[in-house]
């Protein structure tokens, strides 16, 4: 990443505009073979009773009435409800299933003749390594729920499928179960049979490949020779960006466990000299990513977690390839950048998503599009970036964030990276020592693939229910 003054930036402002829906990858139409011999029968509960809630939390068991053995890659079920707004998007996520979690797939999808109580599905499916029913046999429980991607509370009262008083799992016919295609079980809202093509919002199981990168950042420490082995460098060599004098320093990443759970901790420290600045930088040995989806956790700070505030800090997730040549057309960068105390002729806290096309290092000359917001975003924050053949697009916590345009888009693969960094000493002169922190949760790539975010979200806990830490199916270029 260059050190570069935001001055040179060519400012191409964006309106901040809200996610109004998923975008499907592929709309797959329903085969409808002949039934299998027998059908289903879907028990419900809710866990979340209220007329208002954080989150829904419909329970479900399907069972095999059948003859004949299902294979549950077979079965959907749709559980219906009103929308809470008509820019409300949702994220699904299974708390506990006997089948596993990451057999269970959640696909969120838009009515095509909307109700008074119905105008959104969620779509329940499984995976083909979820097995059979046997006759007579059902999954046991899938303890399952969705919630606003705004988290504002949801109105239940309202839902099609919604039965407040059903604590306890029976059949329920307000959910609809298919079979191979066939509508087996329950009565849809009218006029919504659920082999109807319908308009799909939100899917969580996009079809087809896509070779994947996954690290949970499990790691004893920045010496573990698993770093290295999957594929990462933490960063010692010498050179920007940042302060003149600083050094990258290893010993500043550390993999703490914050809450039952690792994470990867960079620390920059500095007392008020180049000489005693240390900053931190983990990026990938080899640059082999492009087009598809990149996607992490990542825990900004507005405060030093020691010594007095103030510095003009640069926390980050971007990808990257080299400059072969000032303003070479084939460079390409893609910036998450939190100034959490202003710098780049900012005052105060702000974000950052730019889209870089090429840049002339001296004089400072630059050509890329950003969007930013001016306001605090300490804590933790999802962060998605989607690369497609049409536009690149920013995501923070499932909102879109930036929509940027095709002449932005990378010639060559790139690198992915985090680093925390000074852009110089001016916001704080004290020489008293103090040391920011800056934390990763995980990292995604899926190649060649535009995913959602919470179709990020439903891979990365599939990830973690099958108690997969790492994964790196990307070929090399």
């Amino acid at each position: 990443m260059s050190n570069r003054p935001l001055s040179g930036r060519r400012r191409v402002a964006l309106a901040l505009s809200a996610l109004l829906g998923g975008t499907a990858l592929v709309a797959v139409p329903l085969s409808a073979p002949a039934a299998a011999a027998g059908g289903l029968a879907v028990q419900y509960r809710t866990s979340a009773s209220g007329a208002t809630a954080d989150q829904s939390e419909p329970w479900f068991k399907v069972r095999n009435t059948g003859s004949a053995a299902v294979q549950l890659s077979q079965v959907k079920i749709r559980y219906y409800f009103k929308a809470d707004s008509a820019s409300a998007t949702y994220r699904f996520a299974c708390s506990w299933a006997v089948k596993g979690c990451a057999n269970v797939t959640g696909t969120f999808g838009t009515l095509a003749h909307p109700t008074g109580t119905a105008d959104r599905y969620l779509e329940i499916g499984f995976t083909s390594t979820a097995g059979s029913l046997a006759p007579g046999a059902d999954t046991g429980d899938m303890q399952l729920r969705f919630y606003q991607s705004s988290w504002q509370p949801l109105n239940q009262a309202d839902d099609y499928s919604f039965n407040g008083a059903q604590t306890s799992y029976a059949d329920w016919n307000k959910v609809t179960a298919q079979l191979a295609g066939a509508s087996v079980w329950g009565t849809a809202p009218e006029g919504n049979d659920p082999t109807d093509p319908t308009d799909p919002t939100d899917p969580t199981d996009p079809p087809g490949g896509g070779q994947a990168l996954f690290d949970d950042f499990s790691y004893s420490s920045y010496t573990d020779p698993a770093i290295s082995a999957h594929g990462w460098n933490v960063r010692s060599n010498s050179g920007g960006p940042g302060v003149p004098g600083a050094t990258w320093d290893p010993s500043k990443v550390t993999f703490p466990t914050v809450s039952g759970n690792k994470v990867m901790n960079l620390e920059t420290s500095t007392a008020g000299t180049g000489e005693s600045t240390r900053q931190t930088e983990v990026l990938t040995k080899s640059m082999k990513f492009k087009n598809g989806t990149y996607a992490a956790r990542v825990k900004f700070a507005d405060a030093p977690k020691s010594g007095p505030d103030g510095d003009h800090l640069v926390q980050t997730f971007f990808t990257i390839n080299d400059l072969k040549a000032p303003m070479a057309d084939d460079y390409a960068e893609y910036d998450f950048e939190y100034l959490p105390n202003g710098g780049w002729g900012e005052p105060n806290d702000i974000l950052y998503t730019t889209s870089w096309e090429t840049y002339n290092p001296d004089p400072w000359q630059a050509v890329n599009q950003h969007t930013e917001s001016r306001q605090s975003y300490a804590g933790w924050h999802d962060l998605v970036l989607t690369i497609d053949s049409g536009s690149i697009k920013y995501y923070v916590d499932g909102q879109l964030f930036g929509t940027h345009d095709a002449q932005y888009l990378p010639e060559r693969p790139m690198s992915i990276n985090f680093n925390q960094w000074l852009i110089d000493l001016a916001g704080q002169t004290s020489t008293t020592a103090r040391a920011y922190d800056e934390q990763v949760d995980y990292v995604l790539h899926v190649k060649d693939q535009v995913l959602t975010p919470a179709q990020v979200s439903s891979k990365v806990a599939a990830y973690r229910s099958a108690g997969t830490a790492f994964v790196d199916e990307v070929p090399a270029p």
